[in-house]
């Protein structure tokens, strides 16, 4: 992991202000490159992180197909980002499935990826894809699916201003990228937005 470099933020965030016109060192602002700096230190903590060997660590081996199931799936997963062309949090959530061979992952591993790979600079279609490419190698199952639905502050607060728009993307591989078998997890997760 890459340390984060909160003396650089805080002076380009001081530089920012100054160019826009503001003084940073007025009573509103005084802290303002600080704070945003602390920010930074959590919004982009998942840079020069790889989280499959945190995943490898949790991967548990199933002995009998009863114990693996035919389908884990995750809904709901509260993710926020940062769009990397404009530097504005997108935020929604990740619902991830997959369809276990060999191996089983316990079932807190899969939020904790999620968290990793949305804490750096990102577009949403990568993300997904960084999640099921990541759940793959360290699970190696039979199928992945990652969907996520998300509002981007660069539309909302910006340019088209669409506020209410949400964004979905989906990942698959494997045998979920099947378009039966995708249908049936997409109904299992639209079963939870009710």
């Amino acid at each position: 992991m890459t340390p984060i470099d909160t003396s650089r933020i805080e002076a380009a965030v001081a530089e920012i202000l100054a160019a826009i016109g503001e003084d940073p060192a007025r009573p509103g602002l005084a802290t303002t490159p600080q704070r945003i700096a602390e920010s930074y230190r959590d919004f982009f903590g998942g840079v020069g992180v790889d989280p499959v060997p945190e995943l490898m660590d949790g991967a548990e081996m199933a002995t009998t197909p009863e114990e693996r199931g035919e389908l884990v799936l995750l809904r709901n997963i509260a993710l926020r980002s940062m769009c990397e062309h404009h530097l504005l949090p997108f935020t929604g959530v990740a619902h991830v499935a997959y369809v276990p061979e060999e191996r089983i992952i316990g079932l807190g591993r899969i939020p904790r990826l999620v968290e990793i790979v949305s804490a750096r600079p990102q577009l949403q279609e990568r993300l997904g894809e960084d999640v099921a490419a990541a759940l793959e190698t360290a699970v190696e199952p039979a199928g992945v699916l990652v969907v996520i639905d998300a509002k981007h502050g660069c539309v909302a607060a910006r340019g088209v201003r669409y506020a209410e728009s949400t964004t979905v993307t989906v990942a698959a591989r494997g045998v979920l990228a099947d378009p039966v078998r995708q249908a049936g997890v997409l109904a299992l997760i639209g079963r939870g937005e009710a």
